[in-house]
Protein backbone atom coordinates (compact mmCIF):
# COMPACT_ATOMS: atom_id res chain seq x y z
CA UNK A 1 0.00 0.00 0.00
CA UNK A 2 1.60 3.52 -0.80
CA UNK A 3 2.53 5.14 2.14
CA UNK A 4 0.75 8.70 3.46
CA UNK A 5 2.00 11.69 1.21
CA UNK A 6 2.95 13.57 4.13
CA UNK A 7 3.75 13.33 7.85
CA UNK A 8 0.79 15.56 8.52
CA UNK A 9 -1.55 12.60 7.07
CA UNK A 10 -2.52 10.92 10.56
CA UNK A 11 -4.94 8.08 10.88
CA UNK A 12 -8.14 9.74 11.56
CA UNK A 13 -11.42 8.13 11.32
CA UNK A 14 -14.07 10.05 13.65
CA UNK A 15 -18.13 9.92 14.89
CA UNK A 16 -19.62 12.59 13.91
CA UNK A 17 -22.78 12.50 15.46
CA UNK A 18 -23.85 13.42 18.96
CA UNK A 19 -23.18 11.19 21.63
CA UNK A 20 -26.02 8.38 21.99
CA UNK A 21 -27.24 9.13 18.97
CA UNK A 22 -29.38 6.38 17.34
CA UNK A 23 -28.42 7.31 13.50
CA UNK A 24 -24.35 7.35 14.58
CA UNK A 25 -22.16 8.59 10.91
CA UNK A 26 -18.33 8.46 10.83
CA UNK A 27 -15.83 10.65 9.08
CA UNK A 28 -12.70 9.47 7.52
CA UNK A 29 -9.76 11.79 7.25
CA UNK A 30 -6.70 9.34 7.12
CA UNK A 31 -5.08 8.07 4.05
CA UNK A 32 -5.40 4.45 5.00
CA UNK A 33 -8.58 4.57 6.57
CA UNK A 34 -10.34 6.43 3.25
CA UNK A 35 -8.13 3.87 1.16
CA UNK A 36 -9.25 0.60 3.21
CA UNK A 37 -13.29 1.81 3.25
CA UNK A 38 -13.52 2.91 -0.58
CA UNK A 39 -11.93 -0.32 -1.44
CA UNK A 40 -14.19 -2.48 0.85
CA UNK A 41 -17.20 -4.18 -0.37
CA UNK A 42 -18.72 -4.43 2.58
CA UNK A 43 -19.57 -1.02 2.01
CA UNK A 44 -22.52 -0.03 -0.13
CA UNK A 45 -22.43 3.51 -2.10
CA UNK A 46 -26.50 3.38 -2.69
CA UNK A 47 -27.67 6.60 -1.35
CA UNK A 48 -27.80 6.33 2.00
CA UNK A 49 -31.63 6.03 3.47
CA UNK A 50 -33.81 4.93 6.37
CA UNK A 51 -34.34 1.42 4.06
CA UNK A 52 -33.00 -0.68 1.12
CA UNK A 53 -36.31 0.37 -0.73
CA UNK A 54 -35.92 4.16 0.09
CA UNK A 55 -32.35 3.94 -1.05
CA UNK A 56 -32.97 2.29 -4.54
CA UNK A 57 -35.52 5.01 -5.21
CA UNK A 58 -32.79 7.67 -4.60
CA UNK A 59 -30.53 6.13 -7.32
CA UNK A 60 -29.83 8.15 -9.98
CA UNK A 61 -29.79 6.25 -13.13
CA UNK A 62 -26.71 5.78 -15.31
CA UNK A 63 -24.22 7.82 -12.31
CA UNK A 64 -21.79 4.99 -11.45
CA UNK A 65 -21.27 6.03 -7.99
CA UNK A 66 -25.10 4.96 -7.26
CA UNK A 67 -24.50 1.47 -7.72
CA UNK A 68 -23.29 -1.12 -6.25
CA UNK A 69 -22.28 -4.91 -7.85
CA UNK A 70 -23.52 -6.61 -10.15
CA UNK A 71 -25.77 -3.37 -11.70
CA UNK A 72 -22.15 -1.26 -11.35
CA UNK A 73 -20.54 -4.52 -13.04
CA UNK A 74 -22.66 -4.14 -15.73
CA UNK A 75 -22.72 -0.67 -16.47
CA UNK A 76 -18.88 0.25 -15.79
CA UNK A 77 -17.79 -2.60 -18.33
CA UNK A 78 -20.30 -1.27 -21.48
CA UNK A 79 -18.38 2.24 -20.91
CA UNK A 80 -14.78 1.07 -19.92
CA UNK A 81 -13.96 0.52 -23.80
CA UNK A 82 -13.93 3.74 -24.14
CA UNK A 83 -11.96 5.24 -21.37
CA UNK A 84 -9.54 2.23 -22.04
CA UNK A 85 -5.24 3.65 -22.88
CA UNK A 86 -5.86 3.15 -26.42
CA UNK A 87 -9.29 4.77 -26.96
CA UNK A 88 -7.39 7.82 -24.44
CA UNK A 89 -4.60 8.05 -27.18
CA UNK A 90 -6.98 8.35 -30.31
CA UNK A 91 -8.34 11.81 -28.33
CA UNK A 92 -5.05 13.11 -28.31
CA UNK A 93 -5.00 15.12 -31.47
CA UNK A 94 -8.27 16.29 -30.51
CA UNK A 95 -7.18 18.00 -27.06
CA UNK A 96 -4.07 18.80 -29.42
CA UNK A 97 -6.04 20.96 -31.80
CA UNK A 98 -8.27 22.46 -28.84
CA UNK A 99 -5.43 23.80 -27.09
CA UNK A 100 -3.88 25.22 -29.65
CA UNK A 101 -7.34 27.13 -30.77
CA UNK A 102 -7.44 28.58 -27.22
CA UNK A 103 -4.03 29.69 -26.75
CA UNK A 104 -4.39 31.45 -30.41
CA UNK A 105 -7.55 32.95 -28.39
CA UNK A 106 -5.64 33.68 -25.30
CA UNK A 107 -2.78 35.76 -27.17
CA UNK A 108 -5.09 37.95 -28.95
CA UNK A 109 -7.76 39.05 -26.08
CA UNK A 110 -5.17 41.71 -24.65
CA UNK A 111 -3.21 40.80 -21.27
CA UNK A 112 -4.36 40.86 -18.47
CA UNK A 113 -6.34 37.91 -20.03
CA UNK A 114 -9.18 35.95 -17.41
CA UNK A 115 -7.51 32.45 -18.23
CA UNK A 116 -10.76 30.67 -16.40
CA UNK A 117 -12.99 32.40 -19.44
CA UNK A 118 -10.56 32.17 -22.42
CA UNK A 119 -8.79 29.16 -22.10
CA UNK A 120 -9.65 26.66 -18.99
CA UNK A 121 -13.65 26.62 -19.72
CA UNK A 122 -13.27 26.47 -23.55
CA UNK A 123 -10.37 23.97 -23.54
CA UNK A 124 -12.85 21.27 -21.09
CA UNK A 125 -16.14 22.25 -22.70
CA UNK A 126 -14.94 21.55 -26.60
CA UNK A 127 -12.82 18.76 -25.19
CA UNK A 128 -15.99 17.34 -23.32
CA UNK A 129 -18.43 17.42 -26.18
CA UNK A 130 -16.34 16.44 -28.51
CA UNK A 131 -15.97 13.06 -27.30
CA UNK A 132 -19.79 12.76 -26.73
CA UNK A 133 -20.72 13.89 -30.07
CA UNK A 134 -22.44 17.47 -29.16
CA UNK A 135 -22.57 19.57 -32.33
CA UNK A 136 -20.50 22.29 -31.79
CA UNK A 137 -23.19 24.69 -32.53
CA UNK A 138 -24.29 23.77 -28.88
CA UNK A 139 -21.60 23.68 -27.00
CA UNK A 140 -20.84 26.97 -25.21
CA UNK A 141 -24.95 26.97 -24.57
CA UNK A 142 -24.26 23.64 -22.93
CA UNK A 143 -21.10 24.50 -21.29
CA UNK A 144 -23.07 27.60 -19.47
CA UNK A 145 -25.94 25.73 -18.44
CA UNK A 146 -23.40 23.24 -16.62
CA UNK A 147 -21.67 26.28 -15.14
CA UNK A 148 -24.76 27.72 -14.00
CA UNK A 149 -26.22 24.38 -12.13
CA UNK A 150 -23.25 24.37 -10.20
CA UNK A 151 -24.26 23.15 -6.31
CA UNK A 152 -22.67 26.80 -4.75
CA UNK A 153 -24.76 28.68 -7.09
CA UNK A 154 -26.67 30.60 -4.35
CA UNK A 155 -29.00 31.74 -7.13
CA UNK A 156 -31.55 28.38 -6.57
CA UNK A 157 -34.28 29.71 -9.53
CA UNK A 158 -30.91 29.90 -12.32
CA UNK A 159 -29.88 27.35 -10.60
CA UNK A 160 -33.02 24.52 -11.47
CA UNK A 161 -33.79 26.57 -14.46
CA UNK A 162 -29.99 25.90 -15.97
CA UNK A 163 -30.41 21.70 -14.85
CA UNK A 164 -33.98 21.67 -16.49
CA UNK A 165 -32.63 23.33 -19.81
CA UNK A 166 -29.22 20.88 -19.74
CA UNK A 167 -31.57 17.80 -18.79
CA UNK A 168 -33.92 18.85 -21.65
CA UNK A 169 -31.35 18.92 -24.23
CA UNK A 170 -29.41 16.18 -23.18
CA UNK A 171 -32.90 14.26 -23.62
CA UNK A 172 -33.77 15.35 -27.05
CA UNK A 173 -29.49 14.82 -28.08
CA UNK A 174 -30.51 10.86 -26.79
CA UNK A 175 -33.56 10.72 -28.76
CA UNK A 176 -31.61 11.88 -31.70
CA UNK A 177 -28.64 9.65 -31.07
CA UNK A 178 -31.18 6.48 -30.79
CA UNK A 179 -31.82 7.64 -34.88
CA UNK A 180 -28.25 8.09 -35.54
CA UNK A 181 -25.81 6.97 -33.24
CA UNK A 182 -22.36 8.70 -35.07
CA UNK A 183 -18.93 7.52 -34.62
CA UNK A 184 -18.40 8.91 -30.62
CA UNK A 185 -18.19 7.57 -27.25
CA UNK A 186 -22.36 7.85 -26.81
CA UNK A 187 -23.10 6.51 -30.34
CA UNK A 188 -21.19 3.66 -30.02
CA UNK A 189 -22.18 2.95 -26.22
CA UNK A 190 -26.02 2.73 -28.27
CA UNK A 191 -24.75 0.41 -31.24
CA UNK A 192 -23.16 -1.92 -28.66
CA UNK A 193 -25.45 -1.57 -26.19
CA UNK A 194 -28.37 0.28 -26.72
CA UNK A 195 -30.60 -2.79 -26.61
CA UNK A 196 -29.34 -3.37 -22.33
CA UNK A 197 -30.33 0.50 -21.54
CA UNK A 198 -32.87 1.88 -20.61
CA UNK A 199 -34.01 5.33 -21.82
CA UNK A 200 -33.08 6.98 -18.17
CA UNK A 201 -29.87 5.12 -18.04
CA UNK A 202 -28.73 6.23 -21.41
CA UNK A 203 -29.75 9.74 -20.42
CA UNK A 204 -28.35 9.74 -17.02
CA UNK A 205 -24.84 8.37 -18.06
CA UNK A 206 -24.59 11.31 -20.91
CA UNK A 207 -25.37 13.54 -18.11
CA UNK A 208 -22.81 13.25 -15.63
CA UNK A 209 -20.06 12.17 -18.11
CA UNK A 210 -20.45 15.24 -19.72
CA UNK A 211 -20.41 17.33 -16.55
CA UNK A 212 -17.47 15.56 -15.23
CA UNK A 213 -15.71 15.84 -18.29
CA UNK A 214 -16.48 19.25 -18.70
CA UNK A 215 -16.72 20.81 -14.65
CA UNK A 216 -14.15 18.62 -12.74
CA UNK A 217 -11.46 18.91 -15.80
CA UNK A 218 -11.60 22.62 -15.63
CA UNK A 219 -11.96 22.85 -11.85
CA UNK A 220 -8.98 20.91 -12.50
CA UNK A 221 -6.92 22.49 -14.72
CA UNK A 222 -7.35 26.25 -13.01
CA UNK A 223 -6.57 25.42 -9.48
CA UNK A 224 -3.80 23.61 -10.59
CA UNK A 225 -2.36 25.95 -12.84
CA UNK A 226 -2.54 28.65 -10.18
CA UNK A 227 -0.78 26.20 -7.74
CA UNK A 228 2.11 25.70 -10.49
CA UNK A 229 1.98 29.92 -10.49
CA UNK A 230 2.01 30.20 -6.68
CA UNK A 231 4.89 27.60 -6.54
CA UNK A 232 7.09 29.87 -9.11
CA UNK A 233 10.22 27.51 -8.24
CA UNK A 234 8.25 24.48 -8.89
CA UNK A 235 7.31 26.41 -12.38
CA UNK A 236 10.72 27.46 -13.07
CA UNK A 237 11.58 23.58 -12.70
CA UNK A 238 9.06 21.96 -15.13
CA UNK A 239 10.26 25.17 -17.66
CA UNK A 240 13.53 23.81 -17.24
CA UNK A 241 12.60 20.10 -17.21
CA UNK A 242 9.63 19.61 -19.33
CA UNK A 243 9.62 15.71 -18.81
CA UNK A 244 8.66 16.34 -15.51
CA UNK A 245 5.05 16.88 -17.31
CA UNK A 246 3.57 13.45 -16.21
CA UNK A 247 4.86 14.35 -12.06
CA UNK A 248 3.30 17.38 -12.50
CA UNK A 249 0.07 16.64 -13.68
CA UNK A 250 -0.39 13.93 -10.74
CA UNK A 251 1.04 16.23 -8.25
CA UNK A 252 -1.41 19.33 -9.17
CA UNK A 253 -4.43 16.43 -9.75
CA UNK A 254 -3.60 15.59 -5.79
CA UNK A 255 -2.91 19.00 -4.56
CA UNK A 256 -6.58 20.59 -5.71
CA UNK A 257 -8.32 17.18 -5.54
CA UNK A 258 -11.49 18.67 -6.56
CA UNK A 259 -14.12 16.05 -5.87
CA UNK A 260 -13.54 16.89 -1.59
CA UNK A 261 -15.45 13.81 -0.94
CA UNK A 262 -16.36 10.69 -1.82
CA UNK A 263 -19.94 9.68 -1.87
CA UNK A 264 -21.42 8.37 1.43
CA UNK A 265 -20.92 4.62 2.08
CA UNK A 266 -23.03 2.35 3.98
CA UNK A 267 -21.94 -0.35 5.87
CA UNK A 268 -23.58 -3.76 4.70
CA UNK A 269 -22.10 -5.54 8.28
CA UNK A 270 -19.79 -4.85 11.17
CA UNK A 271 -16.18 -3.38 9.51
CA UNK A 272 -13.56 -2.81 11.94
CA UNK A 273 -11.63 0.05 10.79
CA UNK A 274 -8.72 1.49 12.41
CA UNK A 275 -9.38 0.35 15.80
CA UNK A 276 -12.73 1.31 15.42
CA UNK A 277 -16.19 -0.96 14.22
CA UNK A 278 -18.63 0.77 11.99
CA UNK A 279 -21.53 -0.79 12.25
CA UNK A 280 -24.24 -1.90 9.94
CA UNK A 281 -26.20 0.54 8.48
CA UNK A 282 -23.98 3.42 9.53
CA UNK A 283 -22.65 5.70 6.81
CA UNK A 284 -19.32 7.10 6.75
CA UNK A 285 -17.89 9.84 4.83
CA UNK A 286 -14.43 9.70 3.30
CA UNK A 287 -12.72 12.93 2.64
CA UNK A 288 -10.10 12.83 -0.37
CA UNK A 289 -8.95 16.66 1.11
CA UNK A 290 -7.88 15.06 3.69
CA UNK A 291 -6.65 11.96 1.93
CA UNK A 292 -4.26 13.45 -0.14
CA UNK A 293 -3.14 15.92 2.61
CA UNK A 294 -4.54 19.10 0.71
CA UNK A 295 -7.11 21.76 1.54
CA UNK A 296 -9.96 23.50 0.23
CA UNK A 297 -10.08 25.90 -2.79
CA UNK A 298 -8.56 29.19 -1.07
CA UNK A 299 -7.02 28.39 1.83
CA UNK A 300 -3.47 27.86 2.09
CA UNK A 301 -1.90 24.74 1.29
CA UNK A 302 1.38 22.64 1.89
CA UNK A 303 4.39 23.75 -1.42
CA UNK A 304 4.12 21.72 -4.40
CA UNK A 305 6.48 19.61 -5.21
CA UNK A 306 6.54 17.84 -9.12
CA UNK A 307 9.54 15.59 -8.32
CA UNK A 308 6.90 13.38 -6.30
CA UNK A 309 5.90 10.31 -6.88
CA UNK A 310 1.92 10.90 -6.41
CA UNK A 311 1.47 7.52 -7.89
CA UNK A 312 -1.20 7.02 -4.68
CA UNK A 313 -2.86 9.51 -4.19
CA UNK A 314 -6.89 9.49 -3.97
CA UNK A 315 -7.94 12.21 -6.12
CA UNK A 316 -9.78 9.97 -8.34
CA UNK A 317 -11.16 7.32 -5.96
CA UNK A 318 -10.28 3.71 -5.13
CA UNK A 319 -11.81 0.44 -5.45
CA UNK A 320 -14.42 -0.61 -8.49
CA UNK A 321 -15.68 3.00 -8.40
CA UNK A 322 -12.35 4.60 -9.07
CA UNK A 323 -12.92 7.43 -11.46
CA UNK A 324 -13.22 6.10 -14.87
CA UNK A 325 -12.29 9.15 -17.30
CA UNK A 326 -8.66 9.43 -15.00
CA UNK A 327 -6.79 8.39 -18.29
CA UNK A 328 -8.50 11.30 -20.26
CA UNK A 329 -8.51 13.82 -17.15
CA UNK A 330 -4.36 13.32 -16.81
CA UNK A 331 -3.84 13.39 -20.70
CA UNK A 332 -5.97 16.46 -21.32
CA UNK A 333 -4.78 18.33 -18.00
CA UNK A 334 -0.48 17.20 -19.73
CA UNK A 335 -1.51 18.78 -23.29
CA UNK A 336 -3.29 21.87 -21.69
CA UNK A 337 -0.37 22.87 -19.10
CA UNK A 338 2.62 22.18 -21.56
CA UNK A 339 0.87 23.47 -24.21
CA UNK A 340 0.12 27.02 -22.52
CA UNK A 341 3.88 27.21 -20.71
CA UNK A 342 5.44 26.58 -24.15
CA UNK A 343 3.17 29.28 -25.71
CA UNK A 344 3.98 31.97 -22.60
CA UNK A 345 6.72 30.54 -20.47
CA UNK A 346 7.09 33.74 -18.28
CA UNK A 347 3.25 33.37 -17.72
CA UNK A 348 2.13 34.42 -14.14
CA UNK A 349 -0.62 36.27 -12.11
CA UNK A 350 -2.32 39.86 -12.51
CA UNK A 351 -3.77 40.74 -9.44
CA UNK A 352 -2.72 39.35 -5.77
CA UNK A 353 -3.24 35.65 -4.59
CA UNK A 354 -5.87 37.32 -1.77
CA UNK A 355 -8.05 39.26 -4.34
CA UNK A 356 -8.87 35.57 -6.26
CA UNK A 357 -12.98 34.24 -6.05
CA UNK A 358 -13.33 30.60 -5.40
CA UNK A 359 -16.19 28.32 -5.60
CA UNK A 360 -16.23 24.72 -3.88
CA UNK A 361 -14.49 23.56 -7.17
CA UNK A 362 -13.05 25.89 -9.30
CA UNK A 363 -11.37 29.42 -8.94
CA UNK A 364 -13.61 32.07 -10.65
CA UNK A 365 -11.37 33.85 -12.47
CA UNK A 366 -7.51 33.64 -13.19
CA UNK A 367 -6.42 36.68 -14.71
CA UNK A 368 -2.38 36.17 -16.26
CA UNK A 369 -0.11 38.65 -17.75
CA UNK A 370 3.04 37.30 -19.67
Amino acid sequence: MPRPLNDSQQSRLVVTTPPGSPDRAWLATGYAEVRAILGDDRFSTLPPAANASDSRRLIQPGNLLHYDAPEHTRMRKMLMPEFTLRRVRTLEPLVERVVTERLDALEHAGQPVDLISHFVWPTTSLVGCSILGIPRDDQAELARHIDTHRIDNPDREQREAAGNAYLSYLSKYMRQKRRKPGDDLLGRLIVEHGAELTEAELLGTATTLLASLIQNVAGTLGLGTLALLENPEQLALLLKRPELIDHAVEEVIRSVSVIAMASPRTALEDVPIAGRVIRTGETVACSLLGANGTTAPGEPKAPLDITRDNSGHMAFGHGIHYCIGALVTRMELRIAIAGLLERFPTVRLAVPPDGLRFSSRAVETLPVVW
